[in-house]
């Protein structure tokens, strides 16, 4: 298979620093889209793979999976996108397309397992795939999302896995007018979440432990705010609301939030805290309720979270940076010091 040396940003170990790298690009196959890389989100399992936090990384590797670029090549079958087209890929290149769940446009559940965008085995060349801090990537078309010209495309990186990942949940809920929502936590996946449910039609109460916020969430979209460490303010909202999600990846009450659902409400986690998380039995019983979990999206419905924020003129709250500061951008994400996702600047590559 032809292949080209290309420039990305990534690491060979676990402790050591991310620095420029050249890896192999396939050429474009007959289904395959070639994309230059424009923008390129930075999510927090970037930082847990690039460091091994979750076991699982195999070196050297290239973290990203909100991408958007435009296109510059494309296979000779490809049907449904052009050279100079926006494109954007999300956190998956492809997946077994025979099991129950693809063949349902679940591709995130597929049985074997989907490829991801970044460090899983690559069919193609062998070794693991390489993510979006590069300067192009190629991906099989039926995977590769088409981006509005309406929004701001920076804004619009993040949408390819924050947006999807807290999207797909209110969607699967159908939250919508007339519903009483909770958003606990305001960061990279929470402010994405009140933007959406509110667009949604939802009345959106804010849940965060800080009362800095406040104002931020008012001007994201919140209805109501609530501190959620004052147990006061916690207990006006028993029994109130039709639906959480939870977006917080740090050990937290569970119970506490549960118990601020009406009868037949669900809360959903989004949030990946790596311990257990307690649930007491009553906190379900007592109002039939549901404590959920939800992984991105599949590729269709990607799509249609796309559509809806063009539609709704919804991007994420960014700050841009250049590929040499992608280190110190790592360690302010571990402090919580961003509104609310860094986006690197593709051409600080070059």
């Amino acid at each position: 298979m032809q292949t080209k040396n290309i420039k990305a940003f990534g690491t060979e170990a676990a402790e050591a620093p991310l620095q420029t790298l050249d890896i192999q690009r396939r050429e474009v196959l007959a289904h395959d889209v070639e994309i230059e890389i424009l923008y390129c989100g930075i999510c927090h399992s970037d930082l847990h793979s690039a460091r091994n936090e979750w076991h699982g990384t195999i070196y050297p590797i290239v973290p990203g999976h909100e991408i958007v670029g435009r296109v510059t090549k494309v296979g000779d079958h490809v049907k449904g996108f052009k050279v100079g087209d926006l494109a954007g890929v999300g956190c998956m290149v492809d997946s077994c397309r025979e099991c129950e769940h693809c063949k349902d446009g679940l591709e995130q559940f597929c049985d074997p397992g989907n490829t991801l965008t970044f460090n899983s085995p690559d069919v193609h060349l062998g070794g693991q795939t390489f993510g979006g801090y590069s300067q192009s990537i190629v991906v099989d078309e039926n995977y590769v999302l088409h981006i509005s010209d309406k929004l701001d495309l920076a804004g619009v990186a993040p949408l390819l896995c924050a947006g999807i990942t807290t999207y797909s949940p209110l969607k699967h809920w159908n939250v919508g007018p007339g519903q009483k929502v909770g958003v606990v936590g305001i960061g990279g996946l929470g402010h994405m979440g009140i933007k959406l449910a509110k667009a949604m039609g939802a009345h959106v109460v804010v849940f965060t432990t800080s009362l800095s916020k406040t104002e931020d969430a008012k001007r994201l979209g919140a209805d109501e705010v609530v501190l959620s460490t004052d147990p006061e303010q916690m207990a006006k909202y028993a029994k109130t609301l039709n639906f959480i999600l939870d977006c917080v990846s740090a050990p937290h009450d569970i119970d506490a939030y549960l118990n601020l659902l009406k009868v037949d409400g669900t809360l959903t986690l989004v949030g990946a805290p790596m311990e257990p998380l307690p649930v007491t039995s009553f906190s379900l019983l007592l109002g039939r309720r549901s404590f959920a979990g939800s992984n991105i999206g599949g590729i269709a419905e990607t799509q249609e979270m796309l559509d809806f924020c063009a539609e709704h003129n919804i991007t994420a709250d960014i700050e841009i940076i250049g590929v040499d500061e992608v280190n110190d951008a790592y360690e302010r994400l571990l402090k919580g010091d961003i509104k609310y996702r860094f986006v690197i600047d593709m051409a600080s590559l070059k």
